[in-house]
């Protein structure tokens, strides 16, 4: 089976051909990151003219790319949420227009369930990874979403929500941070690699580690974020090795956050295997440390390729293939959502549970 995913959820125009197997076959990224520079963030309006603009010339190219014909498609799949509406709705009509063009089964699907799965993909040019075998303990780490799931299958009613943030996702404090430093957008690449030129130990005490009680598995970020406001706002925004020192200072406070959470899951359910996901998976800080904690308490540790850590199609296409092999579709009435699908169990804001 050959299925075509369409991603267009935040900033990212994407296509990519995938076998049901995970192999990719193409996988086209366009990326705005330059267009939301200035603003130090994705303008949604910008977000949907962009996509507008390049999303035909993107599945031309992914089609090309993986030698097939539309019509050679075994389906299509498309990113119908969460994400900003009027990204999602561009994405949305591009695939249902080809759909009904060619005749093809269409399919929904879920972005962070994309996420979860991308550690399945298989790359030509890459070395391939053993993929885990269900069920596993996953965190999803990126600039919107922040959470630990359970997941015992690639389908929404296989996957559990075990905690997650009750404000600000980790990839968003990374930006908001690096903002404050003047480091740009994006801000988490940024960041990762001042912070390995750093010594947390001497920033001091600047970032406390948030939500430390042992019983949770929910995060919380905006403290963090405002911590180093605070410190800049104090003593201005540092140079040299004292900016470096305080990017390890902030980076090492969200890894240990995000890691001892995620091992802190894995016992409490009772599972020996591991995976991250997500555009902060790739952070090199995060990626170590958990290797090393995993390591050590003999977990499994599986780590998609940084390509599909960042939001991509292959993902997309992936889950729409099992989804297809299951024998879903779904019909042109498929409307984009800005909400996942995944039930949640943390409630947003501050106050006890």
């Amino acid at each position: 089976m050959r299925v075509l995913g369409v991603e267009t959820s935040c900033d990212e125009t994407a296509a990519a051909v995938v076998t049901e197997a995970g192999l990719v076959l193409s996988d086209v990224v366009w990326s705005q990151v330059a267009l939301h520079a200035p603003y130090g963030g994705v303008v949604p309006e910008i977000a949907s003219r962009d996509h507008a603009r390049a999303i035909l010339p993107v599945i031309r190219e992914s089609l090309m790319r993986a030698g097939i014909r539309v019509d050679e498609l075994d389906g299509i799949a498309v990113t119908s949420r969460p994400g900003l509406s009027g990204a999602l709705l561009v994405g949305l009509q591009a695939a249902k227009g080809l759909a009904w063009a060619a005749g093809k089964p269409l399919v929904g699907v879920d972005h962070l369930v994309g996420h979860l799965l991308a550690v399945f993909l298989h790359r030509p040019d890459e070395a391939a990874s053993p993929a885990p075998a269900y069920p596993f303990v996953a965190l999803l780490a990126s600039g919107g979403h922040t959470a630990i799931y359970r997941v015992d299958g690639p389908g929404l009613g296989a996957i559990r929500e075990l905690g997650a943030t009750r404000d600000d996702a980790a990839g968003e404090a990374f930006d908001k941070v690096a903002k404050l430093l003047g480091l740009g957008y994006p801000g988490g690449p940024a960041v990762d690699k001042l912070a390995a030129q750093g010594d947390p130990s001497r920033a001091g005490e600047v970032v406390p580690l948030p939500m430390a009680r042992r019983d949770s598995l929910e995060f919380s970020f905006s403290g963090v974020k405002a911590a180093v406001a605070r410190h800049v706002a104090a003593k201005g925004v540092p140079s040299g090795q004292a900016l470096a020192d305080l990017c390890a200072a902030f980076q090492r406070t969200v890894v240990d956050t995000l890691v001892n959470k995620t091992i802190r899951a894995a016992r409490q359910e009772g599972l020996e295997r591991v995976v991250i996901a997500g555009g902060v998976a790739a952070n090199k800080g995060l990626r170590n440390r958990m290797a090393a904690e995993c390591a050590q308490r003999g977990f499994t540790l599986a780590v998609p390729s940084h390509a599909s850590c960042t939001d991509n199609a292959a993902m997309i296409a992936y889950a729409g293939a099992l989804r297809l092999a299951a024998g879903e579709r779904d019909g042109m009435e498929l409307s984009p959502s800005t909400r996942t699908a995944l039930p949640r169990v943390t409630r947003k804001g501050a106050g006890p549970r």
